[in-house]
């Protein structure tokens, strides 16, 4: 059977190499000025990848609002990946998840004092920004997966890598994982290492290092993936329940994820019940009625009397946009909030480095825009 997968998978290889070049032609045309992006006279940072599936996104944005946020106002903008809408969208307090996507929504719900947006045209999308009454003093705008948006030349570029998926060792999509070339991460002013072990050792940070030949103007960072206390989906229906006194026997738990790669949550779970049902749906998974039934059933047919179900944060927030009836849902249904955590003196320096660009160059003025790459 794995030799049959890997001859499928070789039969993608043509099409990876096509693609390949499509996409370099495609580098080449902005490189040498053929193709234009926009570069605007406010602060914004790009947060991107190289390869297809999760690499912490949504919390390395969460940390730069919480990061800024106090001393700045500041907007997201990403394209709203699966939302049921079209053109650009500034949410407001009835905003939902079908309007705006799940990441955005996310972002909204803790962040609600800034601006979340969305739009696909990333360029129009920071031009009506700050042509809105509510962007109109706006001081920087943070742009959710965009590396590959050239359109828009950010004035800081942030690329992430996943540590257990070193993109030097990886190929060309769909017979890899990558977007682009991994040479082009050479376009980042900074690249963050996510998902790293927290107690990485010094040798395993200097193999990196000299896979990734840093260039001597890009800065990289490591950061590890920090789990919170559990929180209720419904917190006025649910159980009063605290983890930090669960033991190994204590729960029975069905995780239900509609994730890119819900490995880490799992794991990370492992260390709370020896009893873990899991059910997987689709990467930003749209959950109807039939799964909500189909949830309840498999959570009453799951062993023990101490029992609950938990999904991702940013599952919960497609949940909250559907009116659930099941009153064993609304009881027993938990997420886990997901931070991220640089790792030792990485922290300092990183929040150094962003706090001297978004005030180094503060908005001075209403929209204007360049004509350069």
């Amino acid at each position: 059977m794995k030799a049959l997968l890997r001859f499928f998978r070789v039969l993608l290889l043509p099409l990876s190499l096509l693609y390949g070049l499509i996409m370099a032609v495609r580098n080449m045309l902005f490189d040498l000025n053929l193709l234009t992006s926009t570069e605007f006279k406010i602060p914004i940072i790009s947060v991107g990848n190289i390869t297809v599936g999760g690499t912490g996104k949504t919390p390395h944005i969460e940390y730069l609002i919480t990061l800024l946020k106090d001393d700045y106002k500041l907007a997201t903008l990403s394209r709203g990946y699966k939302r049921k809408s079209k053109g650009f969208i500034l949410s407001n307090e009835n905003s939902t998840a079908n309007q705006i996507g799940d990441e955005p929504m996310q972002i909204k719900r803790k962040f609600p004092e800034i601006l979340v947006s969305v739009d696909s045209k990333r360029v129009n999308g920071v031009k009506n920004l700050l042509k809105s009454e509510q962007g109109n003093d706006l001081s920087a705008i943070l742009l959710d997966d965009a590396y590959q948006h050239r359109h828009i030349k950010p004035g800081l570029s942030i690329l992430l890598i996943d540590y257990n998926r070193p993109i030097t060792r990886d190929f060309i999509m769909p017979y890899g994982r990558l977007r682009e070339n991994a040479e082009e991460r050479a376009r980042a002013n900074i690249i963050i290492v996510s998902k790293s072990p927290a107690l990485m050792t010094p040798i395993e940070r200097r193999i990196i290092v000299k896979e990734l030949k840093i260039l001597p103007y890009q800065k990289l960072y490591f950061t590890c993936l920090d789990y919170g206390h559990l929180q209720p989906v419904f917190p006025e229906e649910a159980l009063s329940i605290d983890d930090k006194e669960w033991t190994k026997e204590t729960f029975s738990i069905l995780l239900f994820t509609g994730i890119a790669n819900p490995k880490p949550l799992r794991e990370y779970l492992d260390s709370f019940s020896d009893r873990i049902e899991e059910y997987h749906f689709p990467d930003h998974y749209a959950f109807n009625q039939k799964d909500i039934e189909t949830i309840e059933k498999r959570f009453n047919e799951l062993e023990g009397y101490n029992k609950i179900i938990i999904t991702t944060e940013k599952d919960a927030t497609r949940i909250l946009d559907m009116e659930i009836k099941q009153t064993c849902i609304k009881k027993h249904l938990f997420f886990v909030p997901l931070c991220i955590k640089f790792l030792k003196e990485d922290k300092s320096k990183f929040d150094h480095q962003i706090l001297s660009y978004v005030k180094k160059n503060k908005r001075s003025s209403n929209l204007h825009s360049i004509k350069k790459d």
